[in-house]
């Protein structure tokens, strides 16, 4: 074994001296040579080097993605990002910024006489002759070979589901019998008052029980959780698996945003100082691995999961977070991060494995850098302890005297009041009448569906309306406190998503949003103003310009927190814009008026207003605002065309609508079919009828809402598509997003997860790891054997700029790995065993070689960035990590 020396001196006569930026012969066939390929691609004879790529070629992103791939084949030319190519839109520019990285990449050498770092034996080795000593002339750095995917049998990949299975069964059977014995409970009652006790004390062990269970499950089955590794399928992996179940299972979820949130996760064994704040929903598994100082607040939909999986193996690892620490809405926090006292991550946001924000410094973008911009923008509030422990006793008794009574008890004293159903529920008189079953069914189910939608959109319209009042805008409240559990109710209420998936991608979407309380000034209709998943902290306080389009995944942030206050205030999007998917919007974004922001954009907070212009990326950078082959529809959105074309797409969005509100309710219809037939088989098999209730429900809707959706696509897979959004093709692809689809969340992290995309469509390969990933158009998805799926992933297979929609095919290669929170748009292909890092948007038409790994946002190849893998002890080796004090 030779030792080398953290430098390796090469001397002039070894290796000839680089200029940087070099201009000369080898630049000169650079440039021609880069012309060359993107004459090809734009069917262009000739490619003058001083022709801008967007507006002179009329080229795209999907066309200069094609070209960085095709550039990255060839081993004798730079490989540019799409970063680079929006930096230097020209060959000669773009070949001028990539002569230094090129240089670089064929030697590493200045003058004579001077060293250069060795490579890291982690990233690489010295290779030399075993027969001779190594020399510094002759070394070569030879990259490391990839981890491995870690390929479970397929017996262990079988009895995993098998388990798995087993346990649902189980669950729903203990469940069915503790529900049927509380309800014969129940039944025995006399009177309102009895059977209000009644289920109060059946609902409230009922609810604690569900509270502690998953508590003493996790210390009986894990102990602590400490950083390691384990692969998916075996039996530390089924142990994981129950306990995360278990816990998002558990109704503290819901109570996400208030104290009795904090001390749920450190009874879980999280370590979490005073004052802290969790608006999010995304439940820590391995909770031992958190720490969270004192004062600091975290926004909604991050993840702080402790853990992710990759090639086939389950890492966990701390997420330590020091003092007053902010971390914005839609961000990420893998494996292995820090934030020291009073740091701060903004919004759209991520840090990835190893990467620690010093004490009192503030971050942003994907992967996060320093920035200046302050994201704590609300002063500070009177909001002590003796407020917080106020507010959770009420919130709980809320809960336990109010909210669980009425759940368990409600349905049951308004079932009793319908004759032929209180007739079966009484066990004295109830027979099995097939004649009054089905008209039952259809009443009951035809009452609670239709008169939920009619009556919720009147409650929609005034209630939150009401409950806003004493909220002002602009002026600092407390936490925890009347005006804050206001406006939690009123944006519970307004965030309501069976609203926003009826109406949205249709022109009625904006007399819903209007009704809710937004400002649309004068509406353009296009009849897809808005998608279906549109969501806010208050509806009254939004502002839409003219002419403004947005895309699915939009979450405007018109609240600021700290640790004890919050305010509400304005969030304006100027007119003629286009947002893409995933993004989150704050008040006081510095774009202005016909801006395009792309898919997972960080909206600006600083600097000059932006207008007539694209952003990209976490930071955001400037791209053209359109490009030719955008505006090839464009006589469509004017005039009489768009007349025509518009009041076609209503009447069809409007059949639409009609269709899957009749789809929803035959599902209802169905639902309660099937209750009101166990009702009459309860007596005949007992307590286990309600048990295999709970299954049959879960198998019959995932087949009802599979044939419902490969019906509408004729079973027939998709085609890519480049037409308007005045197609007839668009409206169906529209129809086919309003299926509903939640169920697919229940099977994550199983082996039957895999079967049910495979049902829809997908062409997925054996023993595939899903932990939570979404895939907008399936049969457009092919997955290879192996591949691993975080949670919060996304694949999407279209995308819709302005008046145009695309579609293509989406490939990932067997063994492939997205992080958590990935975001993979259409045309894409991941080569075998490639990984896609955390937070990380892989743009249309890229091609990632096999075994890279790609990252940020946009995703750019990350060479020897594989982030802290577990040591001999099973500590995660991570970078500066900072402690957090938690008093």
């Amino acid at each position: 074994m030779v030792e080398q020396s953290s430098e390796v001196p090469i001397s002039g006569a070894d290796v000839p001296a680089v200029t940087m930026g070099d201009t000369g012969p080898a630049g000169a066939e650079t440039e021609r040579r880069l012309a060359a390929a993107l004459a090809e691609l734009v069917d262009a004879e000739h490619v003058p080097a001083e022709s801008h790529f967007f507006t002179d070629l009329g080229a795209n992103s999907l066309v200069m993605a094609q070209f960085c791939a095709r550039l990255r084949k060839d081993p004798d030319l730079p490989s540019p990002s799409m970063r680079d190519i929006y930096r230097h839109p020209t060959i000669r520019s773009l070949t001028a910024a990539l002569a230094p990285a090129a240089a670089v990449a064929d030697v590493t050498t200045v003058a004579p006489g001077s060293a250069i770092p060795a490579v890291a034996p982690a990233e690489a080795t010295l290779t030399a002759s075993p027969a001779s000593p190594v020399s510094p002339a002759t070394a070569t750095a030879v990259p490391s070979a990839p981890a491995p995917v870690a390929r479970a049998g397929a017996w262990s990949h079988r009895l995993c589901g098998a388990f798995q299975l087993l346990v649902f069964l189980g669950y729903s059977l203990v469940s069915g019998f503790v529900t049927a014995r509380g309800y014969e409970w129940i039944a025995s009652g006399s009177g309102a008052l009895d059977i209000y006790v009644r289920s109060l004390l059946f609902g409230s062990l009922g609810f604690l029980a569900l509270c502690a269970f998953p508590v003493m499950a996790k210390w009986l089955l894990v102990g602590r959780w400490k950083p390691g590794e384990f692969p998916v399928w075996g039996m530390a992996y089924l142990r994981f698996w129950l306990v995360k179940v278990l816990l998002h299972a558990n109704p503290m979820v819901l109570l996400a945003g208030t104290p009795l949130y904090v001390l749920y996760l450190r009874a879980l064994g999280a370590r979490i100082g005073k004052g802290v704040t969790i608006l999010s929903h995304s439940v820590p598994v391995c909770t031992d691995l958190v720490t969270i100082g004192a004062g600091t607040v975290i926004r909604k939909e991050s993840f702080f999961l402790c853990y992710r999986v990759h090639a086939g193996r389950v890492q966990t690892g701390r997420v330590t977070l020091g003092r007053d620490v902010f971390v914005g809405e839609k961000t990420v926090l893998d494996i292995g991060t820090s934030m020291g006292d009073g740091a701060q991550l903004g919004h759209a946001s991520a840090l990835h494995s190893g990467q620690a924000v010093p004490a009192g410094e503030h971050w942003h973008g994907s992967p996060a850098e320093p920035t200046r911009i302050d994201y704590v923008r609300v002063p500070p509030a009177r909001c002590g302890t003796g407020r917080r422990t106020w507010f959770g006793t009420v919130t709980l008794l809320q809960l336990l005297f109010v909210y669980v009574p009425l759940a368990v008890g409600g349905m049951y004293m308004v079932f009793t009041e319908v004759p032929a159903i209180g007739k079966r529920l009484d066990p004295e008189t109830a027979v099995l009448t097939r004649g009054e079953l089905v008209p039952d069914a259809l009443a009951v189910s035809f009452v609670l569906f239709f008169g939920f939608v009619v009556l919720g959109l009147v409650v929609l319209c005034t209630v939150p309306r009401l409950l806003s009042l004493p909220v002002r805008p602009d002026r600092v409240y407390p936490l925890y406190g009347l005006h804050y559990t206001l406006h939690r109710a009123a944006a519970r209420m307004t965030n309501v998503k069976f609203f926003a998936w009826l109406f949205g991608d249709s022109s009625y979407i904006v007399h819903y949003l209007r009704g809710l309380g937004y400002d649309l000034s004068r509406v353009e209709q296009t009849g897809s103003n808005f998608g279906t998943e549109v969501q806010h902290e208050t509806p009254f306080l939004v502002s839409v310009g003219s002419g403004t389009m947005v895309a699915d995944g939009l979450s405007l942030i018109n609240a600021d927190y700290s640790s004890t206050s919050f305010r509400v205030s304005r969030v304006s999007i100027g007119p003629r814009n286009f947002l893409g998917n995933n993004i989150a919007y704050p008040s006081g974004g510095r774009t202005g008026e016909n801006c395009l922001l792309a898919t997972k954009v960080m909206v600006p907070l600083d600097g000059e207003l932006r207008e007539g212009v694209g952003l990209l990326g976490s930071p955001c950078f400037e791209i053209p605002r359109s490009v030719d082959r955008d505006a090839r529809f464009d006589h469509l959105r004017t005039g009489r065309e768009l007349s025509s074309h518009l009041a076609a797409k209503n009447r069809y969005n409007l059949r639409s609508m009609a269709c899957m509100l009749f789809v929803r309710w035959l599902h209802v219809f169905a639902l309660t079919l099937f209750a009101l037939a166990t009702t009459d088989l309860y007596g005949v098999v007992g307590h286990v009828v309600i048990g295999l209730y709970l299954a049959l429900t879960l198998l019959f809707s995932t087949a009802y809402y599979v044939v419902v959706e490969r019906f509408l696509t004729r079973f027939r897979p998709l085609r890519p598509q480049l037409c308007s959004i005045y197609d007839p093709v668009f409206w169906r692809q529209e129809r086919l997003w309003k299926v509903p689809d939640h169920y697919l969340n229940i099977f994550n992290g199983t082996p039957f997860k895999s079967l049910v995309w495979r049902l829809l469509g997908v062409r997925i390969g054996r023993r595939v790891f899903d932990d939570g990933c979404y895939i907008t158009e399936r049969t457009l998805a092919a997955i290879g054997d192996d591949c691993t799926l975080n949670a919060g992933c996304k694949v999407q297979c279209h995308s819709q700029e302005d008046g145009t929609f695309k579609s293509d095919v989406i490939t990932l290669g067997a063994g492939c790995t997205l992080g958590v929170g990935a975001h993979v748009h259409y045309g894409v292909t991941l080569g075998e065993g490639a990984v896609l890092t955390a937070d990380s948007f892989l743009m249309k038409g890229e091609e990632v070689p096999p075994y890279a790994r790609w990252g940020g946002n946009p995703a750019v190849d990350m060479p020897g960035t594989s982030g802290p893998s577990p040591g001999p002890d099973g500590a995660v080796k991570t970078t500066d990590a900072a402690a957090a004090a938690t008093s």
